[in-house]
């Protein structure tokens, strides 16, 4: 009998099954990365009086300060570009927020990855989780603007909730691609920022598609404005734009699919990275 009929050697998993598996267990950990993304907020947020609610006081003031001026500007309702603006910068909020702290996904807690053995995918899940709850604080004002301007309410709104799912999962998608470019190239997150602003300004939240002219269609393909509009549509009860769902699908779908070849090509390497 030879050495090797005596010993059976254990089949070797593919990066794919452990990358699932890692999923999988971050997703099951729910009750953990929700308390950790409630003590990330305590903790910014320590001996203020009022919390992330500052973040909404700031948001307020922002509505109130641009609505007035860009109503004036692009010659429109005040009645209707208010809240028009008031969701698109609640929703930008969240995207922008998750898309740069995404660039430090494994870097701020590399201490614990080294540490502890989690689910990579549990960071991913605590960044949009944490971000969903900021979000949820400034959207108290979506009622009380609603009510101001005699937005009706109607089963539309309920819209809202595929469309916020579909964000969250394109937040742990960037959250997690990013996540490891950055752990493996420390430039990529000030080129992310300065990204993110620009894109600001050139992406319909604060100004509508319509001032476009015969280029509005242009617009309305950009993706970032669909991730708005699917959630913005159904709150003011306004028609979506024709492509924002299928730019959603698609987007959605490339993500997850880069994300996860690049999850089960390179996670063995973060701890490594950090």
């Amino acid at each position: 009998m030879t050495i090797s009929d005596a010993a059976e050697w254990p089949a070797v998993e593919s990066n794919a099954k452990i990358a699932l598996r890692d999923l999988a267990a971050g997703v099951t950990r729910s009750w953990m990365w929700s308390a950790l993304a409630m003590q990330d907020i305590r903790l910014r947020y320590r001996g203020s009086m009022l919390g992330p609610f500052w973040l909404t006081i700031s948001i307020v003031v922002m509505i109130l300060a641009m609505g007035l001026l860009y109503a004036k500007l692009f010659r429109q309702d005040p009645a209707g570009y208010l809240p028009f603006l008031m969701v698109g910068l609640i929703v930008w909020q969240f995207i922008s927020t998750t898309i740069n702290e995404s660039s430090s996904t494994f870097l701020v807690v590399s201490s614990v990855i080294q540490q502890v053995p989690l689910p990579f995918s549990l960071h991913a899940f605590r960044v949009v989780c944490r971000n969903l709850i900021v979000m949820a604080h400034n959207a108290i004002i979506v009622p009380f603007g609603l009510w101001w301007f005699g937005i009706p309410v109607g089963w539309h709104t309920l819209l809202v909730i595929p469309g916020l799912a579909l964000l969250a999962f394109d937040g742990v998608c960037v959250s997690l691609l990013l996540g490891m470019i950055s752990t493996r190239f420390r430039d990529v997150a000030p080129i992310v920022n300065n990204f993110v602003q620009v894109v600001f300004f050139v992406t319909p939240i604060f100004w509508p598609p319509a001032q476009l002219g015969r280029w509005q269609g242009i617009a309305q393909l950009n993706p970032l404005f669909a991730a708005i509009d699917i959630v913005r549509a159904p709150v003011l009860g306004i028609p979506m734009a024709p492509y924002s769902w299928l730019v959603m699908a698609a987007v959605s779908v490339a993500a997850g699919a880069v994300t996860f070849l690049a999850f089960a090509r390179f996670r063995r390497r973060i701890p490594y990275w950090l």
